[in-house]
């Protein structure tokens, strides 16, 4: 049975480790299990892992479903609503005040160079994975295949702006019909 919890620290441990964990939803659950199990003792593995698995079932972000069931099992009705409330809330906070931020700074031309500029540098890093990627396949004898299907897909999105989606199933066609010398 799970330990008797006040509803002002539940809301204190999903406000923290729901809201303010990177990467993701896994990421957030297992820190939770950290908190919730291991540290304090709120609740056993197998009430974890009942809440988990049921919020797996559930439509929507399950990680908002998770931390619900979890509220549920430590106070019930009450809890549930003040799991669910800690664990979105200040994210939607923290995502209008980001937006408003960023409406205030585009307006600064001198913002915009630096969002261009990380924006380049995004793209850069991008570029970079992708050969690192596609070098081992690329032999010096067909190197020039590669690179014009590359530009292609790049003039298909910027000129004509084709969608990604459309891009990445044109390129399944074409990998599929071209004559590929395999290993």
């Amino acid at each position: 049975m799970s330990k008797r919890v006040s509803v002002l620290r539940i809301a204190e441990l999903f406000i923290r480790y729901a809201n303010f964990t990177f990467g993701g939803g896994s990421a957030s659950t297992a820190v939770l299990h950290r908190e919730l199990v291991a540290r304090k003792g709120w609740i056993d593995d197998s009430q974890f892992g009942l809440c988990y698995a049921l919020s797996r079932l559930t439509p929507g972000t399950n990680l908002l479903a998770f931390c619900t069931s979890v509220g549920w099992v430590l106070r019930g009705f009450t809890g549930a609503v003040v799991a669910l409330l800690a664990a979105s809330v200040p994210c939607a906070i923290i995502v209008v005040l980001m937006t408003v931020g960023f409406n205030q700074i585009s307006r600064n031309p001198t913002w915009m160079i630096v969002i261009q500029g990380a924006t380049t540098a995004a793209v850069g890093i991008t570029v970079v994975t992708c050969w690192t990627i596609a070098k081992p396949h690329v032999k010096r004898t067909n190197w020039i295949l590669p690179l014009m299907l590359v530009g292609l897909a790049f003039g298909a999105k910027a000129l004509m702006n084709i969608s990604s989606v459309q891009i990445l199933f044109a390129a399944v066609i074409v990998g599929l019909l071209l004559p590929i010398n395999r290993r």
